[in-house]
């Protein structure tokens, strides 16, 4: 039977966040989804985890990852898992993002739905994120000690499914945010121009939906994600040099991307299920 929806986890090098991020999908509220591991590298250490722990987990699970590490290829990875997912609407979150106990059933409850569904993250602070890695405990991400932590963004932590607590929509973050299969094959995927980190995984593939007649939805104080602290894996310069790549393609106007879904056969991906 196929799952409501495919959640597609982009992953690199940090197998005890991984560990972390199954667990809570673990004890979803809601179990009818499939999970990618979309992982930008190639590491035995994942492989060997996911070949022997794949069987105490209650949703089937694919593992793509890079056949040689050519760098960051992370929207490489994003397409590949596009095509293999069984599900129509995808759920992307990142590697460092861990779901709250109903993530999963707040877009199963939207999963045929015609828009990006845009969901936020709590920022855990350094401290917390220490406790929650060390003790392997979700119950560190509760409500009231995230109160009491050295956390920001608190109130996005806040789980509200009946009662919306602010009318506005902000902008696609791509460590938790939900769209169907066939509106991103439409615009040819995530652009794979991109290749280091920041502005192509969320900027640009917003701005293209945008473009092709897909609105946002929120879907703040719903579906819920807290982000692990680590120091920034990228620079302002690198920043700006996608912006200014960004800024070039939306002068270009190229809706459907040029480097994207449909070269996927000529890749040199490994793709393990």
């Amino acid at each position: 039977m196929q799952a409501s929806i495919s959640i597609i986890i982009s992953y690199y090098k940090a197998l005890d966040n991984l560990r972390l991020i199954l667990k809570s999908l673990n004890t979803q509220s809601s179990r009818d989804f499939e999970v990618i591991v979309s992982e930008d590298d190639t590491n035995q250490e994942t492989i060997d985890f996911l070949e022997n722990d794949r069987s105490k987990y209650h949703f089937p699970i694919q593992h793509n990852y890079q056949s040689e590490d050519l760098g960051f290829r992370k929207n490489m990875m994003l397409n590949r898992a596009i095509m293999s997912a069984k599900s129509e609407l995808l759920v992307f979150i990142d590697g460092d993002c861990i779901p709250h106990k109903h993530f999963a059933k707040e877009y199963i409850k939207l999963k045929n739905a015609d828009h990006m569904l845009v969901g936020r993250r709590v920022m855990l602070g350094k401290k917390i994120s220490q406790k929650v890695k060390k003790d392997m405990s979700l119950s560190h991400l509760k409500i009231t000690s995230l109160l009491v932590s050295d956390s920001k963004k608190i109130k996005d932590g806040i789980y509200s499914p009946h009662i919306t607590l602010t009318n506005k929509t902000r902008g696609l973050v791509g460590c938790n945010w939900g769209i169907k299969k066939s509106h991103l094959i439409a615009v040819n995927g995530y652009d794979e121009d991109y290749i280091t980190a920041g502005v192509g995984e969320d900027n640009d593939i917003e701005w293209r939906l945008e473009k092709y007649g897909i609105q946002k939805k929120s879907m703040k104080n719903k579906a819920i994600v807290y982000h692990l602290h680590h120091e920034a894996t990228y620079t302002e310069d690198v920043i700006f040099a996608n912006m200014k790549i960004w800024k070039t393609k939306q002068k270009e106007g190229h809706i459907k991307c040029l480097n994207g879904i449909q070269k996927l056969n000529e890749e040199s991906i490994t793709e393990n299920e």
